[in-house]
């Protein structure tokens, strides 16, 4: 931070020395940073342009922030740097400007970095920032600052001497709570309020599936193997599987409030091998949905027939959420399918299979869906 303030504190007083053709506009300076690549492809050109950027100081501010992608994170480590500068040099000169940054922060159409670096600077400007602005963000579409907001719920409730106070603080929080910590957090403090909260349904869990296994995985030959339940998926139908077994599907349905299911305990410790798991989702409507996807073992992800998502690692943890996969929902039943994949490995840590789905929006709070029935002839 102390070295973007002395760039900065450079580069205004160089910026008098440059014609305004030689500097440009805010806007096209911008334009030749997002021009940067990976690998440092076009790095000296946006190295120019940034110096330029920063000298022009706090009039580049909002430019800066609005250009700045939560899906572009490249062209964000030189654009946040370059706020970074010309805030703290402003700052240092009593020349940020607080209406600009709560401007950004307002605008819930940028992107979700750039209204939380506007909102940490607007703090130092105002440390009644938090009072004034959480309490309107608990479905704030910016994940960081919707878990600020609902912290502040939190906070208050835990210092509640009221039991109803608190409750009704703790399920405010609970309305806005998407990550999984935070409403793991608020159901504990309900349930010792005698208040019980449905994990499954506030997570978004797939609970109900169908089940069937055994295809063989010896020496990794079926990660590229389509196996019939790819090619067609049949609830009804009987399969030829693993060293002649006959695979048949089979439905379970979850109790674990966070949707884990452990295929060891359904159908044994199996090795070199690979079981299908589908659900059939409805939703309500034609939608963008992320759905969020947990495993140790290697997986393939289809939505309607289609993969859209595949990796194969074996027994490297699976946090909750360990893989987000941005998918569009169909309006009515859409055919969701996992293909989890157990190595061979002999080690005592590497011998569970298991996995977890939910289906959330972007910030992580569940979508309108349903599980049914597979439909009748297969899909």
């Amino acid at each position: 931070m102390k070295g973007y303030l002395a760039a900065a504190s450079v580069l205004v007083i160089a910026v008098s020395l440059l014609t305004a053709q030689e500097a440009g506009d805010t806007r096209s300076l911008i334009e030749r940073i997002q021009k940067v690549g990976r690998e440092g492809k076009g790095n000296v050109e946006a190295a120019k342009a940034w110096k330029l950027l920063v000298a022009q100081g706090p009039t580049a501010i909002e430019p800066i922030l609005t250009a700045m992608r939560d899906d572009d994170l490249t062209v964000v480590n030189w654009l946040r740097p370059a706020f970074e500068a010309i805030a703290e040099s402003a700052l240092e000169q009593n020349q940020l400007s607080a209406e600009t940054l709560e401007k950004i922060v307002a605008n819930t159409k940028n992107a979700g970095i750039a209204r939380r670096a506007a909102y940490e600077w607007l703090v130092k400007l105002d440390d009644s920032t938090p009072s004034r602005l959480l309490p309107g963000m608990l479905l704030d579409p910016s994940p960081d600052l919707r878990r600020e907001a609902v912290n502040r719920f939190i906070d208050q409730a835990a210092k509640a001497t009221d039991k109803k106070e608190a409750q009704e603080l703790y399920r405010k929080a609970l309305t806005g709570a998407a990550d999984p910590e935070q409403v793991e957090k608020i159901a504990d403090a309900l349930g010792k309020l005698g208040d019980k909260v449905d994990l499954a349904k506030h997570f978004g869990v797939i609970s109900d599936w169908y089940l069937v296994t055994p295809f063989d995985h010896r020496d990794g030959i079926g990660w590229n193997k389509a196996y019939p339940p790819e090619q067609r998926v049949d609830v009804t139908a009987t399969y030829v599987g693993k060293n002649g077994k006959q695979a048949s599907w089979l439905a379970h349905k979850t109790s674990d409030p966070r949707g884990l299911v452990d295929l060891n305990k359904i159908f044994g410790p199996l090795k070199g091998t690979i079981a299908y798991a589908c659900a059939f989702i409805e939703s309500p409507e034609t939608r963008v949905a992320y759905l969020r996807v947990s495993s140790i073992n290697g997986l393939k992800v289809f939505l309607n027939g289609k993969e859209v998502f595949a990796r194969e690692e074996y027994h490297h943890g699976m946090p909750i959420d360990q893989y987000t996969i941005r998918v569009t929902l169909n309006q009515g039943v859409n055919t969701l399918l996992l293909k989890v994949c157990q190595n061979e490995q002999t080690e005592k840590w590497a011998q569970e299979w298991k996995f977890q789905a939910r289906l959330c929006d972007f910030v992580g709070s569940a979508v309108p869906f349903k599980t049914v029935p597979a439909p009748k002839g297969g899909k």
